[in-house]
């Protein structure tokens, strides 16, 4: 029971703060949406609201590294893998009703650095993401300045993109331009 209650608290929080921020999500909305008893928040996370996030952050992290590793991994090229990714990614912002996006953006946007742990889980994020994605493509042959370019391109992409479609309400800019830079990867291919 106290798992599931820990459990329940880092899920509801990971999703609040994609949608609200660090500062625009309260201790009392999270405990309030994951049915959390009051006590229960300095008990499993005695470090407050700070450890609660870092973890609810890492969680999406995680769960976000995982779906860019296992589709690179069952992609026949990095192009076909980073439009497949974009398409999840599109997936999920539609079934969210626009409220899905990236794992970390908001807290950056939002927290400024004010938890410094926080802060280097986000940079840390980043920069697994490139990594896997420069790794994949330096293993299908591009030259490594490319790849570590291309890279930068697709997550920086990815990133605007899951804006856009937030604010436009509406995963065509996500579509298009899964097509755009699978093409892209893919013709810097040997």
């Amino acid at each position: 029971m106290a798992t599931d209650t820990r459990n329940r608290m880092i899920e509801t929080t990971s999703r609040l703060l994609q949608h609200r921020g660090y500062h625009g999500t309260s201790l009392s909305m999270i405990l309030s949406e994951s049915r959390a008893p009051r006590g229960s928040l300095y008990f499993h996370f005695p470090g407050g609201k700070e450890q609660l996030a870092v973890e609810a952050t890492r969680f999406a992290v995680e769960a976000t590294t995982e779906q860019l590793r296992l589709v690179l991994a069952q992609s026949e090229s990095p192009g076909e893998a980073v439009r497949r990714f974009v398409e999840a990614a599109a997936q999920i912002m539609k079934e969210s009703d626009y409220c899905f996006g990236c794992p970390v953006a908001p807290v950056i946007l939002d927290a400024n650095g004010d938890v410094d742990e926080l802060s280097k889980l986000c940079r840390e994020a980043f920069e697994e993401w490139v990594g896997q994605l420069k790794t994949s493509f330096v293993n299908a042959g591009i030259p490594d300045d490319r790849a570590d370019a291309l890279a930068l391109l697709v997550d920086s992409s990815i990133e605007g993109l899951l804006l856009i479609a937030r604010a436009y309400r509406d995963i065509g800019p996500l579509m298009t331009v899964a097509a755009e830079l699978e093409r892209i990867v893919d013709d810097a291919m040997p």
